[in-house]
């Protein structure tokens, strides 16, 4: 009997990415509840209640997120829990010395952290954006394995690394030389436009990647 042709196995460094709208719709909502709505919350209690009206709707947001979670039966993130501590604690800093600064001045700092580790992850050719991004899509070793990936997520790395300096840089200065309510707004307009700006360049380059190696991955 003649021999049937049997559908050659997929390459080793053969990926799929997800199509871009349902990653954008699935990042949308926790954008809105950890950046837009905060921000939302506290400078309209800070207008209508004062500084301590502020702070208590933040660390109440914060909390009212995780029980609204657990009444809907879903599980609560680590990270949730240690970032509704970390509000508590700075809300009581802050409460205590009568400084708005002092609320808003740790996460700016932890942003400068952000961009110091994406940026020490380069030269050690562990790239922090290739591990933020397979925990978001798993992707195979061999595609990871691939030089054209390893470099597309060293040079990720170093954008967003710049990304996250120029965020706490701007923030540093307007927190010190702005009023809270300029300094809301206008960071959190530039985290949007640096992010959305960031991931298109991140999202883009890494299609034009996938192309090239499913290319090389391709039957011929």
């Amino acid at each position: 009997m003649p021999e049937i042709d049997q559908p050659s196995p997929p390459h080793p460094h053969g990926f799929e990415l997800p199509r871009l709208t349902a990653m954008l719709w699935h990042a949308l909502p926790r954008f809105v509840e950890g950046v837009i709505a905060p921000v939302a919350v506290f400078y309209a209690a800070f207008a209508l209640l004062g500084l301590n009206g502020a702070l208590i709707a933040a660390v109440v947001w914060v909390y009212g997120g995780i029980g609204w979670r657990l009444a809907r039966g879903h599980g609560v993130p680590g990270m949730l829990v240690l970032a509704a501590l970390g509000v508590t604690v700075r809300a009581a800093l802050a409460a205590v010395t009568g400084s708005p600064v002092v609320f808003f001045l740790q996460p700016t700092l932890g942003t400068l952290l952000v961009s110091m580790t994406f940026l020490a992850s380069v030269p050690l050719r562990r790239p922090l954006a290739q591990k933020i991004a397979t925990d978001m899509v798993p992707m195979p070793e061999a595609f990871l394995g691939h030089e054209r990936v390893r470099r597309f997520f060293l040079r990720i790395s170093l954008l967003w690394s710049l990304v996250f300096l120029v965020n706490a840089a701007v923030s540093l200065w307007m927190l010190f030389h702005e009023s809270i309510g300029t300094y809301l707004w206008v960071r959190t307009g530039l985290v949007a436009v640096l992010g959305a700006a960031a991931v298109a360049v991140s999202v883009l380059g890494f299609r034009r990647c996938l192309r090239h190696v499913n290319g090389e991955a391709a039957p011929i």
